[in-house]
């Protein structure tokens, strides 16, 4: 059980959409704010930009920057590596693993023009060749929706997140470890006084520990000075019919109960 602090604002649910697959890589926004949204700013790329190409339906020219410093040609190597063995093992699957032999082309077509990735970690410490932090980030940004997905470097962040919130019009988060870490995600909700919770969903990879939280949780959160937010906490039921979906699919999803 989350508590109370961790359920969303009230939105009507025709004005929350989801951007990205009906699997792990796609997130819940607040439609009214994507036309405010100059730039993407994802921390934490792996081999999934569903949501950025997705997102490219509703502004084709917007600006897309991603950081991660784990996306190298030993990652692609070893990824197709891997993929090959699939291919001859796994006969069931033959005809995803050949797309996915070709995810590099894909990479290599996608990030080029106004679309850029950066082989550097997201944290807070400034190493031109190793590290960048969240101010190195924003600099001369504005209008900006911030993806993070860093696996628990996240937390090293959140206070230069609420230093440049004037900045940041949408806010998809991922927290993990969940029962270790509630009492900073509670401080972040409470510390953001322009950034405002909007929508809440478990991720099921992680499965549930013994108190029944989820290891990990994606959270919305929308610029208040961009849109109108009732401050009224609402009653919908995580996950929500229609556009929440399991990350992982042969699980099911998480159900989110509040202490309220």
């Amino acid at each position: 059980m989350l508590p109370s602090d961790l359920r969303p604002l009230k939105i009507e649910e025709e004005n929350l959409i989801r951007i990205g697959p009906k699997i792990d890589g796609g997130y819940v926004i607040d439609k009214r704010v994507i036309q405010y949204i100059e730039t993407i700013i994802s921390c934490g790329l792996n081999d999934n930009w569903d949501f950025e190409k997705h997102f490219l339906k509703f502004k084709p020219n917007i600006n897309i920057i991603a950081y991660d410093h784990t996306v190298n040609s030993s990652f692609w190597l070893q990824r197709f590596a891997k993929d090959i063995l699939h291919f001859f093992l796994l006969k069931k699957l033959r005809l995803r693993k050949i797309v996915s032999i070709f995810k590099f082309f894909e990479y290599k077509f996608f990030f080029r023009g106004n679309r850029i990735h950066y082989k550097l970690k997201v944290g807070n410490v400034e190493n031109k060749d190793k590290e960048i932090t969240i101010n190195k980030i924003f600099n001369n940004k504005q209008n900006v929706l911030l993806k993070i997905d860093i696996e628990y470097d996240e937390y090293k962040i959140l206070e230069s997140i609420i230093e440049n919130s004037k900045k940041i019009n949408c806010l998809l988060i991922e927290f993990h470890g969940i029962a270790k870490n509630i009492e900073k995600i509670r401080n972040f909700i409470k510390d953001n006084k322009l950034l405002k919770l909007i929508h809440i969903h478990g991720n099921n990879y992680f499965g549930l520990d013994k108190d029944g939280l989820p290891g990990a949780l994606e959270l919305t959160f929308v610029n208040i000075a961009k849109i109108n937010i009732n401050s009224e906490k609402n009653t919908y039921f995580y996950p929500m019919n229609g556009i929440d979906y399991p990350n992982v699919k042969r699980h099911k999803d998480v159900k989110l109960t509040f202490t309220d």
